[in-house]
């Protein structure tokens, strides 16, 4: 089969095509034909340097996602040609992911699709979206009451985790750091777009003087103090990624 194979941290343009073994099937494993990927910040972390860290075991297929078709179901319940997506786990990083033709994931972070959406676009909702859910309902609790604030509004999983909250019937603050893209965040159910300046602080407390009570920080170390000094008494921060 046709993937792309790291045997090293490189750049981009250093990554090339190659012929690899198609993975046999195993118990407790299925075998997926790959129709599309997602490419996840992760992956940009691990070709750029994590490859060269002791723990990596290379060469690595990397691609911590997928969508594409059972090819061989194994022992599970699913059968061959079933549309499918399939995330994390160790995908990547522990095994061969998505980064090629075929790939072999364990039954358990595999699961089933029944959707109209081309491949392109179904594979570029799994890992996002699964980010954005557990981040709000599972490390947030968001509630349909709770006023969140999303650092990093624009980023693919800000973008998610609005309209997630909106689905909810919560209010959401999102930020930015620049202007131009305050349309993109109101047209997906922002209720408040923050710039994120030197008047930031002022600009939040304008509109909730007691603060958030929930926040969902995808900058990182550079904002996670003052996202802190953002929320009320018991509220919640839960960071997640390190875009800054």
């Amino acid at each position: 089969m046709k993937a792309i194979v790291l045997y090293k941290s490189c750049s981009p343009e250093e990554l090339n095509i190659s012929e690899f073994p198609v993975p046999e099937g195993k118990p407790g494993w299925v075998l997926i034909k790959v129709r599309a990927f997602g490419i996840n910040r992760s992956e940009l972390i691990m070709r750029s340097y994590e490859a060269n860290s002791p723990y990596m075991k290379l060469p690595r297929i990397p691609g911590i996602e997928c969508a594409g078709e059972i090819e061989d179901p194994c022992d599970s319940n699913f059968t061959k040609g079933q549309r499918v997506i399939a995330l994390m786990g160790g995908m990547g990083r522990s095994f061969d992911g998505s980064y090629a033709e075929y790939t072999l994931v364990p039954s358990k972070n595999v699961f089933k699709v029944d959707t109209t959406l081309g491949w392109e676009e179904l594979a570029a909702i799994p890992e996002t979206y699964y980010t954005a859910y557990g981040s709000l309902f599972d490390s947030l609790k968001l509630k349909p009451e709770d006023i969140l604030l999303i650092r990093g509004g624009t980023s693919a999983l800000g973008l998610s985790a609005i309209q997630l909250v909106k689905s909810v019937g919560g209010t959401v603050l999102a930020s930015t750091r620049n202007e131009n893209k305050r349309d993109l965040l109101l047209s997906q159910g922002t209720d408040n777009v923050l710039i994120d300046n030197e008047t930031f602080t002022e600009q939040l407390f304008s509109l909730h003087p007691k603060g958030v009570n929930k926040v969902l920080d995808l900058i990182g170390p550079s904002t996670l103090l003052e996202s802190a000094r953002l929320v009320r008494h018991h509220g919640i921060i839960c960071s997640t990624g390190v875009l800054g």
